[in-house]
């Protein structure tokens, strides 16, 4: 396969877990190329992302490393021989890395859950809302390219309006929803559009109250993205320096936990509507 440059964070995540096989394995990467019949450069190649891996070669990789999870190899070959270019590949370049990798990771979720603690969750955001956002930005940025990022955003949605939705879950802390970000029309129709999508059988969101004491979980805003298999989930959380993609199985299994606690806290999701009808009436 040849050498690709900037491997996106999936080519990046089948290049890690091929090095965690590897290890876990107890072999070097020179050893691992002399069962493959390669040099070391290859191999180290391919677990950098910047060379792609043949399905042959990662089942034998696979078979070397004695990974007997078949649906986890079956995972990493979809992974492997995926020739998408998908929607998002119109902006490369004109927008950050981290917005494209975002989407395509979107794109091959089997499932989203999203906590939010001062904004609406990206999916849910109306345009106006999302453009709100965006002029924020310090420096701010140029009207080009605000408007590319609000319509990356609202391209974004098809992982939930598309024709082959997939199973969506967002806890907002009522805060987000008081906050009028772009002033009181634009922050009515944004809590409109929450109920108006809340009504999908795919679709639930969950609001933490105010009234919810104790809420000491300040820290636990984030994107998480299911994989073909559990250990191919992802976590996504942005922070004054970037968005950071985390995937380790240790890391992982705290954030499962972290949003299954902040879920048990919420309101339920009738509940939950009922307070944003009610939030809606007071703008």
């Amino acid at each position: 396969m040849g050498t690709k440059r900037e491997p996106t964070a999936r080519q990046l995540r089948l290049a890690v877990e091929l090095r965690r096989l590897r290890e876990a394995a107890g072999l070097s990467a020179r050893e691992s190329a002399a069962l493959l019949g390669v040099n070391s450069v290859q191999i180290s190649q391919i677990e950098s992302g910047t060379s792609g891996v043949s399905e042959q070669r990662l089942r034998r990789l696979a078979g070397h490393y004695a990974c007997t999870d078949e649906e986890f190899v079956e995972a990493l070959t979809a992974m492997a021989t995926d020739r998408t270019r998908g929607w998002w590949e119109e902006y490369r370049g004109h927008l950050p890395t981290s917005f494209l990798d975002l989407s395509e990771l979107e794109h091959n979720a089997t499932f989203r859950w999203d906590v939010d603690l001062l904004h609406v969750s990206g999916l849910l955001q109306t345009e106006d809302y999302a453009r709100a956002l965006f002029s924020t930005r310090i420096p701010e940025l140029p009207e080009g390219e605000l408007e590319l990022r609000v319509r990356h955003r609202m391209q974004r949605r098809l992982i939930i309006e598309g024709a082959t939705p997939i199973p969506y879950e967002a806890v907002i802390h009522e805060a987000a929803l008081r906050i009028r970000v772009g002033g009181r029309a634009a922050a009515q129709a944004q809590l409109a559009r929450i109920l108006e999508l809340s009504e999908a059988d795919h679709i639930t969101v969950r609001v933490i109250p105010f009234a919810l004491e104790r809420f000491d979980d300040t820290g636990c805003a984030m994107i998480y993205a299911g994989g073909g298999v559990p250990k191919l989930d992802t976590v996504v959380r942005d922070g004054p320096h970037g968005t950071t993609f985390i995937d380790s199985e240790a890391q992982l299994s705290v954030f499962r936990t972290l949003f299954r606690r902040v879920e048990a806290a919420s309101l339920d999701p009738e509940r939950s509507r009922e307070l944003i009808h009610k939030l809606a009436k007071e703008l």
